[in-house]
């Protein structure tokens, strides 16, 4: 079924218009610059810094299980080398393709701009997860289960990053008080 999705995508939604967009907002996602620049300059000013802290925790946590854990245990072949008609339109990645890297980080830093940041911006960077993770299918580079998967679990430890900021806020409150 994952395949049939992608074959889909690139017989009936792929065109001239939509192509050039999916590939910039896919490169937006390379190594999560986009979002550390995002993280980097929340850090500036004091109303936004702990957003800032926990997307980078966020997105750290998102490196490491997606990455360097759950792509190398898993180990999937991209589909452009199981589906002999399926025609990336970016340069292959060389990695395994479960879970998806691009949107694990997309979500563990979106999911934290939503809750943290006023909704004029986080709806917005959210919006752009969005579209990141469905570009990673549009441009033919990994599996829908792979974009899902990659979601979840950037979602799930943008609250995890959360919990853990708090945890360390607390324990630093008290160590102050002492």
């Amino acid at each position: 079924m994952d395949g049939a999705i992608l074959l889909f995508i690139q017989e009936f939604i792929r065109n001239d218009i939509l192509t050039p967009f999916f590939k910039v907002i896919t490169t937006l996602g390379n190594a999560g610059l986009i979002w550390i620049a995002i993280s980097l300059i929340l850090l500036f000013n004091k109303k936004t810094r702990r957003a800032g802290i926990i997307s980078i925790c966020a997105m750290l946590m998102s490196l490491i299980v997606n990455n360097l854990i759950l792509k190398n245990l898993v180990a999937r072949t991209r589909p452009y080398d199981m589906i002999e008609t399926l025609i990336p339109l970016v340069k292959k990645p060389t990695d395994f393709s479960f879970p998806s890297g691009h949107t694990g980080c997309a979500f563990a830093a979106a999911g934290v701009y939503v809750r943290n940041l006023p909704k004029r911006a986080g709806i917005p960077l959210l919006i752009l997860a969005i579209l990141i993770a469905l570009s990673r299918l549009y441009v033919g580079v990994h599996y829908p289960t792979d974009v899902l998967v990659g979601f979840i679990i950037g979602l799930a430890l943008s609250y995890l990053a959360e919990w853990v900021v708090t945890l360390w806020e607390k324990k630093r409150e008290v160590k102050e008080a002492e």
